[in-house]
């Protein structure tokens, strides 16, 4: 609330701004409500991974990694000690996140091998690859006008690779982005790859892509769905890490 004081008018009441040493105690106070994490080890992928064609060129997707990012300073602030894995963002964490930088999706996967077991939490919302080239050029490929065709194979699957080595007290979340079919495309994901919860990102309803705003739909193992209207990502992180504070 203002205080009261003398005013830039001159006159004397309420209306004055709150000492700058009176806002930080009350910002700290609610943080301190708001350690439900403490004690908890989080882990966290963000961005797009490359898979490379040739020395300049490679294959990529339109993730940002700011939802990633957002959701690694939400963990932090309640409470949680973050391991963030990015790929090729102009971001970066905030103090005290550990953030470790991978290109490919291959780097991604030893990344999170090597982390995971020390976690309590993997929360996948970073965008691998699907696909990388077969054979990499060892130089640039030159443009001659003719045809190009690139033979493609399935990069490795992150998320199934974990599934093998989860321990009974982990929870391992998973995002679906889907163009059409999304529940029942996120449901097979979230069964398939043994998640406890998924995040399912519709592209039909908005533009994510690079976007500050965001809208999902959560589901869970027992068929329980919880939406969140259009917000901020900031927001939408901290009302995720809520959600996912829940599951332990």
């Amino acid at each position: 609330e203002p205080n009261e004081g003398e005013l830039a008018c001159n006159t004397f009441g309420k209306g004055r701004m709150a000492e700058p040493e009176e806002i930080y105690q009350y910002i700290s106070k609610y943080f301190q409500k708001k350690k439900i994490l403490s004690g908890k080890r989080i882990l966290l992928t963000a961005g797009p991974c490359r898979e490379a064609i040739d020395p300049v060129r490679f294959i990529s997707n339109r993730s940002s990694g700011k939802m990633g990012f957002a959701l690694a300073q939400a963990a932090k602030d309640f409470g949680a000690k973050v391991t963030l894995i990015t790929g090729p963002t102009d971001l970066l964490a905030g103090p005290d996140i550990h953030q470790i930088q991978i290109e490919s999706t291959e780097e991604m996967y030893k990344a999170v091998r090597k982390e995971f077991s020390r976690n309590n939490m993997l929360i996948m919302a970073a965008a691998p690859a699907d696909y990388k080239s077969k054979k990499i050029a060892g130089q640039k490929i030159k443009k001659d006008f003719n045809d190009l065709s690139l033979e493609l194979i399935p990069t490795v699957d992150i998320l199934t690779s974990i599934k093998s080595i989860k321990k009974k007290n982990q929870i391992v979340i998973g995002f679906a982005l889907e163009t059409e079919n999304g529940e029942k495309n996120a449901l097979a994901k979230l069964k398939n790859k043994g998640l406890d919860l998924i995040v399912l990102n519709m592209v039909a309803e908005q533009t994510p892509f690079d976007s500050d705003t965001n809208k999902v739909t959560l589901m869970y193992k027992n068929g329980q769905k919880t939406s969140f209207p259009m917000m901020s990502k900031r927001e939408l992180a901290w009302q995720l890490m809520e959600k996912f504070g829940e599951l332990m």
